[in-house]
């Protein structure tokens, strides 16, 4: 299996579709996820779980989070970048 770059100065080197699960996790902490459909995303950051309301198709949200929750997340098509 490919892992991703560990050098955060290159781009994401992996990506993989994410169904949102309240209880899996992801592969690998993510480096961003990508946003298809507009909505709102929940995550889980370091424990503790975060909103992220009203985000737009084809945002790309820079952040680290292995856990993407089902409850409270709205958006679609979701990927997380690695």
């Amino acid at each position: 299996m490919t892992t991703p770059t560990t050098n955060n100065d290159l781009p994401s080197s992996l990506a993989e579709n994410i169904t949102p699960h309240d209880t899996n996790t992801l592969m690998y902490a993510s480096r961003a996820l990508y946003i298809g459909g507009a909505g709102n995303v929940t995550v889980v950051m370091n424990g503790a779980s975060v909103l992220f309301a009203g985000l737009g198709a084809g945002t790309i949200l820079p952040i680290r989070t292995d856990k993407v929750m089902a409850t409270g997340t709205t958006a679609t098509n979701l990927v997380a970048l690695y």
